[in-house]
Order: structure tokens, then C-alpha cells, then sequence
């Protein structure tokens, strides 16, 4: 019998063992995921995605009415030009699945998007915007500490 490495102990005496248990303190969560083909919680990965682009819309939470679970998360965003969305989060990337927040609309047929960047760049003007006034803001930044 093989087991997979986890942080978990061995549960039986003279199971096979593909990693030892000191080794996982070196290696981060998701990095274990991507070697050993785990599935990452989409909760979380949607929780991170609206952390990192909450400055360039107007609102933006992973949806606590629709059910999310390891495989699937969905977030309700607005941008900045008061549109509002419903988004799906699989391990395809993110798309569009409602017009309102908390909203899946089945007969709605949009394609996927790698990053949020991508999909928020083709849904607003405003994004793309503060996106990169924030990108140069941060690079005059840079620039004054490297002088």
C-alpha cells in the first residue's frame, strides 16, 4: 500500500511512504500541490485573487450565498463603472457566469480567462486604468530608491 505525502503520520507500522515527514517543512502548501497533482481549494485561491486586484474595482468578495467547495469558488465583483459580475474560479481560470452578484446564469456562454487581470482587463475600462497607474506608481517608486 503507498500513501501519499501528506502532514499526516504513517497510520500503520511498515507502510510505504513516498516522502518523509521532515521534508514537507520545506516546501510550501501549494508547491506540494503541483508535485504531488493535488487539486488546490478554490476558496482560497479565490480569496487571493480578490486580495489582489480589491484596488482596482469597486467591489469585489468570494460569493457566501453560492456554494463553493475544492474544485469550483465563485466571486461577485463591480468595477469601477458600477457593472457587477459573478464570477466562476475552476482550475480552467475565471469566467463570467452572472450579470449580479450571486447569479449563474446556465445559459450564459462566456470562455475563460487565465488571470483575473486578463478577464477584468476585457470587462473594464476603469481596471486597466488604476491597474496601471498603479504599475507606475510603483515603478517611480523604484526608480527613486535606486537613484
Amino acid at each position: 500500500m503507498s500513501r501519499k505525502c501528506s502532514d499526516e503520520p504513517p497510520q500503520e507500522e511498515g507502510m510505504e511512504v513516498d516522502c518523509k515527514p521532515e521534508d514537507l517543512s520545506m516546501c510550501s502548501y501549494e508547491e506540494r500541490c503541483v508535485e504531488l497533482g493535488e487539486v488546490k481549494d478554490m476558496r482560497l485561491e479565490a480569496e487571493a485573487v480578490v486580495n489582489d486586484v480589491l484596488f482596482a474595482v469597486t467591489d469585489m468578495h468570494v460569493s457566501h450565498s453560492l456554494t463553493s467547495g475544492l474544485d469550483m469558488a465563485y466571486i461577485n465583483v463591480e468595477t469601477r463603472e458600477g457593472n457587477r459580475y459573478c464570477l466562476e474560479l475552476t482550475e480552467a481560470g475565471l469566467k463570467v457566469v452572472g450579470h449580479t452578484f450571486d447569479q449563474v446564469d446556465e445559459g450564459l456562454n462566456t470562455q475563460y480567462h487565465e488571470t483575473v487581470y486578463s478577464l477584468l482587463d476585457s470587462l473594464s475600462p476603469g481596471y486597466r486604468e488604476a491597474f496601471g497607474n498603479a504599475l507606475l506608481q510603483r515603478l517611480e517608486r523604484l526608480k527613486q530608491n535606486g537613484q
